[in-house]
């Protein structure tokens, strides 16, 4: 029997003792010897099952394979050897007044300089993901969420309107998943016209792990067994942009920063503001990382928060913090900003840490069960996290019209409405709203998948003085709606709630049965 298959290893402390007998290991006292011994056989398997797949790759990939599956057992090797929590908390401090900035302290730059500023820039969106949770199949920035126009239409938009306005040439740069690469290429034939270089990479492809033997769940490098791979998470972009050759292409351009953010945040456009702070600093050298922080709601107490830890800037997200103190993490007074994904990064500095192999972000486990039923982990790393890897690293607390995620249809409905005006791919708040929040919108499960969505309202409804809408059940929505205040509407099951066409509803809580039926 091998190690690989005669351990039976935990994922939260892979390399535990074990009472088993490990051939060629002469039992020892000493845990920490057996548990390194025992590490060193899990990395020879590892590496062993590695090789094979790499052999099964077409001649004209080996190396690439082999690059991004170096990275991976070093990836691996840091999970068998980091046990125990990455933050102590009684270590953590409250952040010092100076690591955040207030958005309102930065300056507008004067307009003749604006057009050296944006031809220094590089934007880059993190394209990975699919449609599945929101019932829609290939790519999420395919999907239309305004004025039949999808995310990857207003991003186009949006730096189009840039380089046509100032005479720039913002490259628009998109990082693929193995899931979402072809059908992206596929789409993006279609803006041959527009005044948008679009360059692509793709993030790497690793092994998903079976969670009992801790051994690759594929046996051949295949697209055709799509299962048995995933993208390990958008830490990925410091290596995987620096392998594709144009993070070196953009220095020699003298590009200097990056901005990146995630495809299904509507809010995170380029803002001259920040980009003027970078490339002009007030006093001292520009800080090579910033990340765009802004006020904690209690819809978002879940959010990785930045805090101090050990001299240097840290984000800390909810799966790092101890249960104990899960609800303090949460509270709105003591961790009152969270992390938008939004973050301004020097490409120098980003080729340097790759370079020097300084780039350092915590391990996140996630677990997955598979259709088979077959148990497996994947290590993924979070593009925030890296920030203790740069100089002068600093957050600014920016307006919340900068983070504005479509994650479910409880957010489209939100973009989709009049609460938001759209100009040039870029989404307003309406100024006839008289207030800025945005409206608690929980829709049920009848509308999870955007088809089902879309069907149960026969246009979107007014939502300028909403303050919280609750829809659970077989509800659906006639013309020219108007909500506003709190409106909860529960059609409990086995009923339906037809809202006539024409309502008003403030104030107001519907339940019961109400049909409208054609005649």
């Amino acid at each position: 029997m091998s190690a690989m298959t005669a351990l039976n290893l935990s994922t939260s402390d892979p390399v535990s003792v074990y009472t088993a007998y490990v051939r060629g290991h002469r039992r020892t006292p000493s845990d920490v010897q057996f548990k390194e011994l025992t590490r060193r056989d899990i990395m020879k398997a590892m590496s062993k099952e590695v090789a094979k797949l790499v052999n099964t790759a077409l001649p004209g990939q080996q190396e690439e394979m082999r690059r991004e599956l170096d990275d991976y057992e070093e990836l691996f090797n840091r999970y068998l050897q980091e046990t125990g929590p990455s933050f102590m908390w009684d270590r953590i401090k409250l952040l010092p007044d100076d690591a955040v900035k207030t958005y309102g302290e930065l300056q507008i730059p004067d307009p003749d300089k604006i057009k050296d500023l944006l031809n220094k820039l590089v934007v880059v969106k993190l394209n990975g993901g699919l449609g599945t949770s929101m019932g829609c199949t290939g790519p999420k920035s395919a999907i239309s969420v305004r004025n039949e126009l999808t995310f990857l239409d207003l991003t186009v938009q949006q730096i189009e309107y840039l380089n046509k306005t100032y005479g720039t040439d913002v490259p628009l740069v998109l990082m693929n998943s193995f899931n979402t690469d072809e059908d992206t290429q596929k789409i993006l034939k279609k803006y041959g016209q527009v005044r948008v270089k679009i360059y692509t990479f793709h993030q790497s492809r690793y092994p998903r792990i079976n969670r009992e033997s801790l051994s690759p769940i594929p046996t051949n490098c295949s697209y055709d067994n799509n299962e048995g791979w995933y993208p390990p998470g958008h830490g990925d972009v410091y290596k995987s942009f620096y392998s594709s050759g144009i993070l070196e292409e953009f220095i020699k351009d003298e590009k200097k920063y990056m901005f990146i953010s995630n495809i299904d945040n509507l809010g995170a456009t380029v803002d001259l503001s920040i980009l003027n702070f970078l490339l002009n600093p007030s006093n001292g050298p520009a800080p090579e990382f910033v990340m765009e922080v802004t006020d904690k709601t209690r819809a978002d107490v879940k959010g990785g928060t930045l805090v101090e830890y050990e001299g240097k800037l840290r984000l800390l997200e909810i799966a790092q913090v101890p249960k104990e103190h899960v609800d303090e993490f949460k509270s709105v007074s003591k961790f009152k900003i969270f992390n938008t994904n939004n973050l301004w990064i020097s490409l120098e500095a980003m080729k340097r840490v790759v370079d020097e192999k300084t780039l350092d972000m915590e391990i996140i486990v996630n677990p997955k069960t598979l259709d088979n039923g077959l148990n497996v982990i994947q290590l993924e790393t979070a593009v925030g996290a890296a920030i203790k890897s740069f100089d002068g690293a600093l957050g600014i607390n920016v307006p919340r019209r900068r983070f504005l995620p479509v994650k479910t249809t409880s957010d489209l409905l939100l973009v989709m409405s009049n609460l938001y005006n759209m100009r040039t791919g870029s989404l307003e708040m309406n100024p006839k709203r008289s207030f800025p929040s945005v409206p608690l919108v929980k829709l049920g499960s009848h509308f999870s998948k955007v088809k089902e969505f879309l069907a149960r309202f026969s246009n979107i409804p007014d939502m300028l003085e909403l303050d919280h809408l609750t829809v659970s059940g077989d509800v659906t929505f006639g013309k020219n709606v108007i909500l506003k205040g709190t409106v909860i509407i529960i059609a409990n099951h086995g009923e339906r709630i037809d809202i006539p066409s024409g309502s008003v509803l403030e104030n107001k809580i519907v339940s019961g049965n109400l049909r409208i039926l054609d005649h």
